[in-house]
């Protein structure tokens, strides 16, 4: 298995870090056998230095997941599942053209609950068919399986992909911001009076359960705020403090180069201003906000029209958006770089 190749190769990438998170995604880690699983988790010990409470997460389509499988995971190691649910619905799924269908997302995650108590969904908002009553159907689903976190996103249409070939040609509906910054805004009161910390932009969790995973990145900034990241396979990036990099994406061509000794990689080296930049996007979206002795007093003084307008606040010595700001989050981060 190439992966397991790029593996050994990248053992010095992280400067014998310990690693406190390993995350299976970016495809379809569920089909995974579990003796790739325990393969791929015991090369990744051989490696590096795993923490003894390292946070294990395996990303699973409702449609993948039996019995068997959810046994197999956790014996391998696994701790923590995100599934694609996406809705409970079945013609959101239709039209979002998932391969399960809404009696597989409700059983799954049914079934998943008695095998793991870590898990986190996916759920989609802000599609034509979605009204809000529909939307508040899915949530009130969700929370009452009692899940510890949700991962929320408004739809959006990419260039070039069916569905914008769809709506293009007037056979579907387009997306409506209006709706989508509706149902955001009714999302986060409705998670808010259930006990979840809205910890980031898309992400919910009670009280002991973010994803620890993710908060990496998004304290990733300039002095070493954030961690060190090394990701494998096709497509994967990776951040090292100074540089980011990620892999071909090209299946054969990896696995062949892989194969050969040679990781297949582009690299940028990061200017302080962007990493810079790149803090102000991501702490912008977690909820401590972004930290002015990071950033300096020119980041306060561009700040001021927001605040005044009240889509930020200052507290602690730190930038915050309010829930109206959060809508606008990616426009009002850009007005702040450097």
């Amino acid at each position: 298995m190439a992966l397991l190749k790029e593996i050994t190769l990248q053992k010095t990438y992280l400067a014998n870090e310990q690693v406190e998170t390993i995350y299976f995604g970016g495809g379809t880690p569920s089909l995974c056998t579990k003796e790739d699983i325990n393969r791929i988790l015991s090369t990744i010990h051989t490696s590096f230095i795993v923490a003894d409470d390292a946070e294990i997460t395996l990303e699973a389509n409702p449609d993948d997941m039996t019995a068997e499988k959810l046994q197999d995971w956790k014996a391998a190691g696994i701790n923590r599942l995100s599934i694609g649910v996406q809705s409970f619905f079945e013609e959101d799924l239709q039209w979002m053209n998932r391969a399960h269908t809404a009696t597989e997302a409700r059983a799954s995650l049914a079934l998943a609950l008695n095998y793991f108590g870590n898990i986190t969904i996916d759920l989609i908002y802000g599609t034509p068919q979605l009204s809000n009553e529909k939307w508040k159907q899915n949530v009130e689903t969700a929370l009452a399986s009692g899940i510890p976190h949700l991962s929320c996103y408004a739809l959006t249409v990419e260039p070039k992909t069916p569905l914008d070939k769809m709506i293009k040609q007037h056979k579907s509906e387009d997306i409506n911001p209006d709706k989508q910054s509706e149902q955001f805004l009714l999302l986060m009161q409705w998670l808010e009076e259930a006990g979840y910390e809205h910890y980031e932009i898309s992400n919910f969790a009670k009280p002991g359960h973010r994803s620890r995973h993710n908060s990496s990145y998004w304290s990733t900034g300039p002095g070493g705020q954030g961690k060190n990241y090394l990701g494998l396979g096709p497509s994967a990036h990776s951040f090292n403090g100074s540089s980011r990099q990620w892999n071909i994406a090209n299946n054969l061509v990896y696995i062949k180069s892989v194969n050969d000794g040679i990781i297949p990689f582009e690299r940028e080296e990061l200017t302080e201003t962007q990493r810079l930049n790149e803090y102000i996007m991501t702490s912008l979206r977690t909820t401590e906000g972004l930290q002015l002795d990071t950033t300096g007093n020119l980041v306060l003084e561009r700040s001021e029209p927001f605040i005044t307008a009240g889509l930020m606040k200052l507290e602690n010595n730190a930038l915050i958006l309010t829930k109206e700001g959060k809508l606008l989050a990616d426009g009002i981060a850009a007005k702040l770089f450097f």
